[in-house]
């Protein structure tokens, strides 16, 4: 073309269209861009879906919480034998006009455990309107002839088998011992009466026993697995080697310490079973057992 010009027409004398163009690598970042803001919106809108939620569910706790709804009207017990139920609601002490909500099980279940009887405790809330206390007692181990100041006399006292001093136990026609549950006297008669314990042996209610020789006699019978265990019905506690166990047939066992407890079991044994006429046994030093029969 003259001048080097380009024809401004086509054909039929149509003006020709300019054409743009554009890279394939902006096409893919527009439509990334686009999906972005698009996933950016929706979660936007679940966050603040999500957000209104969670407020109307802490308005609703903190009203729920601050109102009288679940109102504790009922405390029941389980667990107890030696306790009362009104004895355990006692100990709890549930604020009057508390709730479900706003109670606190914690503090019930520390003042629960204060008690000499709770070896463990747990507190429920079983809704709409109860409060269950679950409780474990500990179980009289054995009774203990505890010499009385003056040392003229003795009181008997139940120990459990940790060790913690339960309660003196009343003569039964008193007025405490109408007060007292006659599970404490069921068991007293079953258990096991550690005597013959030197004078200045401290009990005191829910405290660990810190005699030496009342600790000797409780795990002597604690740590035996054989048939032995079920037939002592008496310890005498003078001192730890001295320690004496009486047998449901008077049979008399020089046990000592408590220690080889299993190997001074098997002892006996063979020698009650050699000697059925056996009234006297004598295993302090386990390899060099004696014994005396009629």
């Amino acid at each position: 073309m003259p001048g080097g010009r380009y024809p401004a027409a086509g054909c039929g004398g149509r003006p020709q269209q300019r054409l743009t163009s554009v890279r394939v690598g902006d096409l893919d970042r527009a439509e990334r861009a686009s999906r972005a803001q698009s996933t950016y919106r929706r979660h936007v809108v679940r966050l603040a879906v999500v957000a209104s939620l969670v407020a109307a569910l802490v308005i609703g706790a903190v009203v729920a919480y601050n109102s009288n709804l679940f109102a504790v009207e009922n405390v029941t017990v389980s667990g107890v034998e030696h306790l009362t139920t009104e004895d355990m609601t006692a100990m709890a002490n549930v604020p009057a006009n508390t709730t479900l909500l706003r109670v606190d099980a914690a503090g019930i279940r520390e003042r629960l455990l204060k008690n000499a009887w709770v070896a463990d405790a747990e507190v429920k809330r079983v809704f709409p309107n109860t409060l269950e206390l679950a409780v474990t007692e500990r179980t009289i181990a054995a009774v203990v002839a505890v010499p009385t100041e003056d040392a003229k006399s003795v009181k008997r006292w139940a120990i459990a088998s940790d060790h913690m001093w339960l309660m003196p136990i009343p003569d039964q026609d008193s007025e405490a011992g109408k007060r007292t549950s006659p599970k404490v006297y069921e068991d007293a008669a079953a258990v096991l009466s550690i005597t013959d314990v030197p004078y200045g042996t401290k009990a005191e209610i829910g405290t660990y026993c810190s005699d030496d020789n009342v600790s000797n006699a409780l795990d002597i019978v604690s740590g035996m697995t054989t048939e032995l265990a079920g037939r002592v019905t008496k310890v005498s506690a003078t001192d730890a080697e001295g320690t004496t166990l009486t047998l449901d047939d008077n049979v008399e066992i020089a046990f000592g310490k408590a220690e080889n407890i299993r190997d001074k079991e098997r002892v006996v044994l063979k020698i009650m079973e050699e000697n059925p006429t056996v009234v006297y046994i004598n295993v302090r030093v386990v390899d060099r057992p004696t014994w005396r029969a009629l």
